[in-house]
């Protein structure tokens, strides 16, 4: 098991997971680090950047934080001071630097989502404010609010097969992808379900 922080946003998810990545000194990724439970049990891999601290010889030390999204995205480096930081807790010192690789992924994402097709000003609003209406629906009674939720899985289900079949028809995978933001894997897999085809046809 990897253990690792990340980031998605709801609409293009795994397609452009971001976490904070790390460079050893030379420039260098380093390994994902083992920890031994001690009880016999697998033990586990860890890559989360504040492991990185040099503090024993099995750990190499972090010297650039930066920004890695799953899509190959890489952020400008953010360089550590190890020599201000010394003896300092790397998950504490780091924290500028995390923070701002974070904010780096962030543009990432909106430089993607302004990359994708865009919907019409009209759809746009509409859809805000159903999910307003929604919301205050469910404050006065959740129940019809579950029933408006399936209405509109419902209208999905309707509207997404043509679309779906509409796309398959004038569009590669690759291009459909890049319309929507997300990467070939992802968006195969939303056309043939709402398309209702199988992904390996």
């Amino acid at each position: 098991m990897v253990d690792q922080d990340s980031w998605t946003t709801e609409e293009f998810g795994t397609s452009h997971e971001g976490w904070v990545g790390v460079l050893l000194a030379e420039g260098s990724v380093p390994a994902p680090v083992y920890f031994d439970s001690g009880s016999g049990s697998a033990g586990r891999s860890v890559t989360r950047w504040s492991v990185y601290d040099g503090r024993s010889p099995r750990i190499p030390r972090a010297a650039v934080l930066r920004a890695v999204c799953s899509c190959g995205w890489t952020g400008p480096e953010h360089r550590l001071d190890r020599a201000s930081i010394a003896g300092e807790i790397l998950e504490e010192s780091g924290d500028e630097q995390a923070d701002a690789c974070e904010r780096d992924w962030d543009g990432h994402t909106a430089r993607v989502e302004a990359s994708a097709i865009p919907l019409p000003d009209s759809v746009t609003v509409l859809l805000e404010r159903l999910e307003e209406e929604i919301e205050k629906l469910t404050r006065t009674s959740p129940v019809a609010a579950v029933r408006a939720a399936r209405r509109l899985e419902v209208m999905a289900e309707r509207v997404g097969y043509w679309a779906a079949r509409g796309t398959r028809a004038d569009l590669t995978t690759a291009q459909a992808a890049a319309a929507l933001g997300v990467d070939e894997r992802a968006a195969m897999r939303l056309m043939s379900r709402l398309g209702r085809w199988s992904p390996y046809s």
